[in-house]
């Protein structure tokens, strides 16, 4: 029998959230047939300590993807530094490097994305 929580999760498919910080500006392109498309990379860290008491911070990077209106507005305010919030899906965009190795990188497709300020959430706390 599933747990009573399991009906909080139905409906909810391939759905991330990513809470970092820019790497780099927004880069933004358009395709051949005119849509804008707008690449950013995103920061998390994790801490631990470890058996000797030391703190331990691993970054892992995330590439994200916009397309359209959102990919514009996006485009506009992300620059390197900010605190970012994204809801997505997760994808994988198969290509072939430059020694003809097909390789395979997981990126997020960006449904929704706030810009955080970290002063004004510390004054409302």
């Amino acid at each position: 029998v599933p747990p009573k929580n399991l009906k909080i999760m139905n409906g909810i498919r391939n759905s991330v959230t990513l809470i970092g910080f820019l790497g780099q500006d927004a880069k933004i392109f358009q395709t051949a047939s005119g849509k804008t498309v707008t690449n950013i990379s995103i920061a998390t860290n994790d801490s631990y300590r470890n058996k000797r008491g030391d703190r331990i911070t691993t970054t892992e990077w995330h590439r994200c993807i916009a397309w359209g209106k959102l990919g514009e507005i996006m485009g506009d305010l992300c620059k390197k530094g900010k605190e970012v919030a994204v809801r997505g899906k997760l994808t994988y965009n198969s290509y072939e490097d430059k020694n003809g190795v097909q390789r395979t990188s997981p990126q997020v497709v960006v449904q929704e994305f706030v810009l955080l300020d970290r002063k004004k959430m510390e004054e409302a706390a």
